[in-house]
């Protein structure tokens, strides 16, 4: 009798726990059921200091639908064929998300905007940059210790319009006079009129709410899922390829006062291939440029500086220097290695400065840049996971 007294209650309160169960699922909105898929990257080596804000994880789901939004040449704020503008029409993945030297709209891979103005500066590859902590463009005017706000190109001073980090970039991009000269209103307006954009948008964020804010975030996630770390050299170090004997010789080159490359650029310990510090390399010796890294820091001794790029696809992302005047790698070698100009300002990490440079031997030069080219990643330029999404819709930028 007992046992069948609790065989009842036992009954009766898994029924509770079931009823309890249900009411629970039936009441919670369905979106805090349907969670984005945190983000993996394909890499186990890579360094650890990643850059992804707090309030911005990375998601597979906000990752594609960044991807779609990078694609976009609505981002503008405009639909007629000759006037859009997207992140892709000067980041070609060809070109490891630069614009190359061969555009056949920028010649000489001098950019500017849909009013016609020119870029202050050169553009720098998209690629590892979710390692990037110290600021972001040659002169690391985007930086997390920036606190101003908005406050340029009509856009008010508000907190999601802060030169921090790469959501940045976005805003920057639809209303700068040199890039899409747009509206974000029109924008994000534009964006809304798509029905495929709320359903990604609510798997990305939970709400099919479009803002600005949230496109920012997508088109972010996209960049920082743009790694490379598979060129010969990485292959090289996962016992997967053997150097040349030319290619060995330019990497001791490379790695040694002899060529004296690893000061700014790292080492195999440091596979970005750059520092990502803001140096003087000797290119000048008088100062015009407004937008350096002094115009960033307010300290005239830092005249002249620019971030160290990196190395990895240096192949593809000619023209070369903050202001391109280098058209080939044989040019930026050259350069290096007898054309170096003295300055107060020039880094004394430039050894040879001195002397006006390395004074390295043809054979030498060429076994650098034999070494050089093993930084090539082409699996990086032709990855489907970040080509156009939408290669045959009208508004999308190929």
């Amino acid at each position: 009798m007992a046992k069948t007294k609790y065989n009842r209650i036992g009954l009766l309160l898994l029924g509770v726990g079931i009823y309890v169960g249900v009411v629970a699922y039936i009441l919670t909105p369905k979106e805090k059921l349907q969670m984005p898929t945190p983000y993996s990257f394909p890499v186990s080596y890579a360094p650890d200091y990643m850059n992804i804000p707090i309030d911005n994880p990375m998601t597979e789901e906000g990752v594609e639908l960044g991807r779609h939004l990078f694609y976009d040449g609505r981002l503008a704020g405009r639909t007629h064929k000759d006037s859009l503008m997207s992140c892709a029409t000067c980041h070609k993945q060809t070109h490891s998300f630069e614009c190359g030297i061969d555009h056949p709209k920028f010649k000489g891979g001098k950019t500017f905007g849909l009013t016609g103005v020119p870029t202050p500066h050169t553009m720098m590859p998209l690629i590892n940059l979710v390692w990037i902590n110290e600021g972001y463009m040659w002169n690391g005017f985007v930086n997390n210790n920036n606190t101003q706000l908005g406050g340029k190109y009509g856009v008010p001073e508000q907190e999601e319009f802060h030169y921090k980090n790469i959501e940045s970039f976005v805003w920057m991009m639809i209303v700068a006079p040199h890039e899409g000269n747009g509206s974000i209103e029109k924008s994000v307006d534009l964006i809304r009129s798509d029905s495929l954009y709320p359903p990604m948008f609510k798997k990305a964020f939970g709400t099919e709410e479009i803002t600005i804010d949230k496109i920012e975030k997508a088109v972010a996630q996209f960049v920082r899922s743009l790694v490379s770390f598979n060129s010969k050299f990485d292959q090289f170090m996962r016992g997967e390829y053997q150097l040349t004997e030319s290619e060995r010789r330019g990497f001791f080159l490379f790695s040694t006062e002899s060529g004296d490359c690893f000061h700014c650029h790292g080492s195999p310990a440091l596979p970005l291939w750059t520092t990502n510090l803001f140096l003087n390399n000797a290119k000048d010796s008088a100062f015009i440029d407004k937008n350096d890294y002094s115009s960033v820091t307010k300290n005239p001794a830092d005249k002249g500086k620019y971030r160290v790029p990196t190395l990895r696809n240096v192949e593809y992302t000619a023209p070369y220097m903050h202001d391109g005047r280098f058209a080939t790698l044989d040019e930026v070698l050259e350069f290096y290695n007898s054309d170096l100009k003295r300055s107060p300002y020039v880094d004394p990490l430039m050894i040879g400065v001195n002397h006006g440079g390395m004074h390295l031997s043809q054979q030498e030069l060429q076994d650098l840049k034999a070494f050089l080219l093993t930084l090539s990643d082409t699996s990086f330029l032709t990855n489907p996971d970040y080509s156009n999404p939408r290669p045959n819709d009208e508004f999308f930028i190929q």
